[in-house]
């Protein structure tokens, strides 16, 4: 099963370093989610958690990224109907 898992992680690496596809916030929390279940495994070698604490890292930095975006694009309305960002 956690063979599957690395396997997933493996496409979706592919992906982003190929600029096929952007990934969603639902992607990057689910590979977030398999590389935490990967670094609590105590049969995860001392070097594959550092790589999978730097994956995780990049895709935090990702995520935080995406919201300040979204954040930005944000639009708060007046009373009288326009709107204005924020």
């Amino acid at each position: 099963m956690q063979e599957g898992k690395l396997e997933y992680m493996t496409d979706t690496n592919r992906q982003e370093k190929d600029g096929q596809e952007e990934m969603t916030l639902d992607q990057v929390f689910k590979e977030l989610d398999i590389l935490a279940e990967r670094l609590e495994d105590s049969a995860t070698s001392l070097e594959d958690s550092f790589r999978f604490y730097k994956k995780g890292m990049e895709l935090l930095k990702y995520c935080n990224e995406k919201l300040d975006t979204v954040e930005k694009k944000m639009l708060q309305m007046d009373e009288d109907g326009t709107l204005r960002e924020f």
